[in-house]
């Protein structure tokens, strides 16, 4: 039973990785645009495009005035959101990924993975601070499984001191 719910997650984990590699890379693409993008005619990287200055990018859309409201959200709270179902499921399929350090290092990669494609088939701009928001996201997604492992450890711990087992 338990590989069943194991294997379950991890479909899960497929189906999101592929939905959120569409809101990611494809945004605002038809099909049509995505192949030509696979057409390696490569220009080389245009570097006035992309963003490689930690936090300035969300200091824009914290403090400039010019900039939707909507737009604000969907570029700042929507990186997070977007992650944290990554770092929530990872636990959940693999041992190795009940330790805080290895959901960062796992969502940084699959956000700096997501950047470079954006960077060499120009689907978008590559930008530092999305590998900070959408790591912060996975973080967010592992938070409530932390919590949980920090009550049962204090209830434990707790009946364990009146003797309780």
């Amino acid at each position: 039973m338990k590989a069943i719910i194991k294997i379950g997650l991890f479909l899960v984990l497929c189906v999101y990785v592929v939905i959120l590699s569409k809101l990611v890379l494809f945004k605002y693409l038809s099909l049509h645009e995505i192949l030509a993008h696979f057409a390696f005619r490569y220009e080389g990287p245009t570097w006035n495009e992309h963003n490689l200055i930690p936090f300035q990018t969300i200091f824009f859309y914290l403090f400039s005035t010019d900039i939707n409201f909507f737009i604000r959200v969907e570029n700042l709270v929507g990186n997070i959101i977007g992650f944290a179902p990554f770092g929530f499921l990872l636990p959940f399929i693999w041992r190795k990924f009940h330790k805080l350090t290895n959901i960062v290092l796992a969502t940084l990669c699959l956000s700096f993975t997501f950047e470079f494609v954006q960077l060499i088939f120009k689907f978008g701009s590559f930008d530092v601070d999305d590998l900070l928001l959408n790591t912060l996201g996975g973080v967010i997604g592992y938070l409530p499984i932390l919590i949980c492992k920090a009550v049962i450890q204090n209830r434990q711990q707790h009946f364990m001191g009146r003797g309780i087992k």
